[in-house]
Order: C-alpha cells, then structure tokens, then sequence
C-alpha cells in the first residue's frame, strides 16, 4: 500500500474538526490503473478512529453574554467527541464522520435564548448545548473509471468527481437543523515529503434549516416569507464553494525526529441568499440580514505520532496527539459586521464576537 493512502487515511480527523455546522474536505486516493478493478479487493483500505478534543475558545452565533466591566463575551468552551471512517476502493474514497460538541453555558440549550434568560424572559441557568452534526465526502477518480494514467501529469496525480451531504441538529432554542448537498470535482497534487494538496471547485446547496427566531407568530407577527418563516424551516440559494486541504510529513527532520506532520485545510462558501429566509430584510448596512462569503478553515494543525515513537512504525498514527489553529469568519454565512441581535448588537451595532471564531484547541485521535 503506498504511503500517500496510509497518510490521507491518518490525517482524515483534520477534515472533520470543521463539522461544526461547516463542510468538511474529502480526499482523494487514487489507485494505480496497473491493475484492473477485478484483481483488487473491493477495500483497499478502511480506516475507522475517534477522537477527544478541547477547544478553549468556540462560538454559536448569537450566543454571547455582558461581563461584569461592560465587555462582551461570544465565546464558549467545548468538548468535542467524533468517530470517523475512511475507506479507499477500486474507483475512489469515501468518507463519513459524525461528531458530537458539548458547548459550556454561555451557549445555551433550549428553554433558554441567550445565556442567563429563558423564552419567558426569566432568568434561567441552562446547561450548554449539545449538537451533533454528520458529514459524508465520495470522490471517484478519473484514472481509475476511465482505466488510464492520462491525469497524472507533473504535480498533478489525479482527477476526481466528488460528491456528498452534511446534516446536524442542536438542542438550543434556535434549534437547527442543517441539510446540505455539494457536488463537482477535485484536483489532487503532490507535495515533498510525500506530502498532498487537494482542490476542489464545488456547487454547495444548504436546501433546509430552520430558525424558531423566524416562526410566524413566536416574536413576529407578518406575511409569512416576507416578515417571518411559517414553521421557522429555511431554504437557501445554490452558491459555489472551494474546499482545500493538504498534508505532509516534517520529513526535513532527523530520522530520530520523524514523528510529526502538518496538516490543513480552508473552504470557502459563496453567499446563499437571505440568512434568515426573508430576502426583504437583506438590505445593506449593518441592519442587513443577506448571507456573506464564509471562510472555516484550520490553516495548520501540528500532529505528533505517539504510537510510532513509542511502538515503532508498525503502530504508526494509532494514537496522534495534535494541537491546531481553528479560524471561522462569518459562521454559516452569518455577516459578521451585520444581523443585528445576532452579529452585532441591534441598538449599537456592537460586535457580539459570536460569528467569528478564532480558537488555538487540541486533541487525542486513536485508531482501530
């Protein structure tokens, strides 16, 4: 098995930590077209991990809280819980991930809508929400469906078609519940080290949501798509979206050394209509609601191989200890310098600094 598959298999976890209401990256493995698609087994690889981590510093948009000084506060702990499975076949990858995140009390389940206060405007001390959110990437590779090395050339090792879905659901009052589909292809590169880059152009359609905020007749009263959603679901435009993700070993390092990896990844999401489902309100200014350019990405994550320091090779990326750098600017296409009550505050236009998130966080990922 060559190492490209062995290291996209062990740095999958990096494509799942944006499942926190983002996509995530699929990667793509090609097969070598030496041999015909009968001669293979129908998995040449499955890989299935979890994984623990702690991000000191997420967000919920919308979610923020008044510190005794005047300051704001939009960020809350979390403890994120994901199982993960990666399989490579004749023709392509898939992966699927789902993860749970265990948010701290600043971000707030239901009967609560904001930290501290309840729907009936009481005070109320809620426990943190809990989200669990899905995500599936299948890529098929040029090469191999068309039984030819003709896209592979230079840096370029293949071309792929690549497809998949996310869905997710969060007990807060704004109870969401995300679904999406993407579709178009990937370019796969290489880099030293035996290191990777993946590119891929894709179509994004977040088809359903939903919004009890928006709901007739909850805190809105109004023709209903026009000044609120009837039972509070959302759709939204298709847009386009650009997923990147990369990996390599710090091969430059000593032989003693050779533990550690980098990884990254960043996508970008084109805006998808109105955020709450009411294009009259998507106005300009900082009273607009219009959805904005989302970027999620972790532009690097460090990853040292403990299994294979300890145990050798043959354990290697059985038990990863990582440490990396989450940036998320206008989550879910939320205009951070705009929807008021939700970005900003609606009376001063103040940052919540909940649709921004910028968290240095780490983590445990185990194979088996």
């Amino acid at each position: 098995m060559s190492f490209r598959y062995m290291a996209m298999a062990a740095t999958m976890l990096s494509l799942a930590t944006l499942a926190n209401g983002g996509p995530a990256l699929a990667a793509d493995l090609p097969v070598k077209a030496a041999k015909k698609p009968a001669d293979l087994p129908f998995f040449l690889v499955i890989d299935n991990r979890v994984t623990f981590s702690w991000m000191p510093k997420g967000t919920d948009p919308g979610m923020w809280s008044v510190n005794p000084n005047g300051s704001i506060n939009g960020t809350t702990a979390k403890q994120v819980y994901s199982f993960t499975h990666f399989d490579l076949w004749s023709y392509g990858t898939n992966f699927f991930t789902i993860s749970m995140f265990k948010s701290g009390h600043n971000d707030p389940a239901s009967p609560c809508t904001a930290p501290g206060v309840t729907i009936s405007g009481a005070a109320g001390n809620c426990a943190g929400a809990t989200e669990i959110y899905g995500l599936f990437r299948s890529t098929f590779g040029w090469n191999e469906l068309f039984n030819t090395k003709a896209f592979t050339m230079g840096p370029l090792h293949n071309v792929s078609f690549e497809v998949g879905m996310d869905g997710n659901s969060e007990n807060t009052f704004l109870a969401p519940a995300k679904r999406d589909v993407v579709a178009g292809l990937q370019f796969a590169f290489d880099l030293p080290y035996k290191g990777y880059i993946n590119v891929a152009p894709l179509m994004y359609w977040e088809f359903s949501n939903h919004n009890a905020f928006t709901q007739c007749g909850l805190f809105v009263a109004g023709p209903a798509g026009v000044a609120c959603n009837s039972d509070g679901n959302v759709s939204y435009n298709p847009t386009w979206a650009v997923e990147i993700n990369y990996y390599m070993d710090l091969g430059f390092l000593p032989p003693s050394m050779q533990f550690w990896s980098i990884s990254g990844r960043a996508g970008w999401y084109g805006p998808k209509g109105d955020s709450n489902g009411l294009p009259a309100l998507s106005g300009i200014g900082r009273f607009s609601t219009a959805s904005k350019t989302e970027l999620n990405s972790e532009p690097i994550r460090l990853t040292f191989d403990a299994a294979k320091a300890v145990w050798g090779d043959k354990y290697s990326h059985f038990v990863d200890l990582w440490v990396a750098y989450r940036y998320w600017q206008n989550k879910f296409g939320l205009d951070h310098n705009a929807m008021p009550g939700v970005c900003t505050v609606a009376a001063t236009g103040q940052s919540t600094k909940s649709c921004t998130e910028s968290t240095v966080y780490g983590g445990i990922t185990m194979k088996f």
